[in-house]
């Protein structure tokens, strides 16, 4: 595994190739910016970053701001209980981060299918997401604190 600031570094200028940015490559840079920001900070840099990386690659129709969004909650509410692990024991002690599939106790297919929730973040119609103790996590009112995942 490549340093985090050689993968930063790879990632943001565009260098990285794309068979080369998988689920755990989406974990590891929203790791990264949520140690270096605040979460709506992070949150701006994961989501502009992706798009910009997926545009130049083509395939900006894959950016998906639900996605993206309950992504880093969930990475975050991790790194609330994990803070000064290294990447490979953030991951280890929080395995479910690894499975891509995470997304489906909180959100239906149909939910995750919308248009709209590809543009804009949607709230979960399973159950709620963790809630953080920043109020700029979750920019919607109809959202509802929760408990671990």
């Amino acid at each position: 595994m490549i340093e985090d600031e050689a993968f930063l570094r790879a990632f943001e200028s565009l260098a990285l190739p794309p068979a080369d940015f998988r689920h755990a490559d989406h974990v590891r840079l929203a790791w990264i910016y949520l140690r270096q920001s605040r979460f709506d900070e992070a949150l701006a840099r994961l989501s502009s970053s992706i798009l910009r990386f997926a545009t130049h690659h083509g395939a900006a129709e894959k950016y998906h701001e639900t996605i993206t969004h309950a992504w880093m909650v969930l990475v975050q509410h991790a790194l609330t209980q994990s803070p000064e692990a290294t990447f490979s024991d953030f991951l280890a002690a929080h395995p479910h981060l690894l499975d891509a599939r995470t997304l489906e106790r909180y959100y239906s297919p149909a939910a995750l299918q919308s248009g709209e929730s590809r543009r804009r973040f949607a709230p979960p119609d399973l159950q709620p997401l963790p809630v953080m103790q920043s109020p700029s996590v979750f920019p919607s009112a109809k959202l509802r604190p929760d408990h671990s995942p």
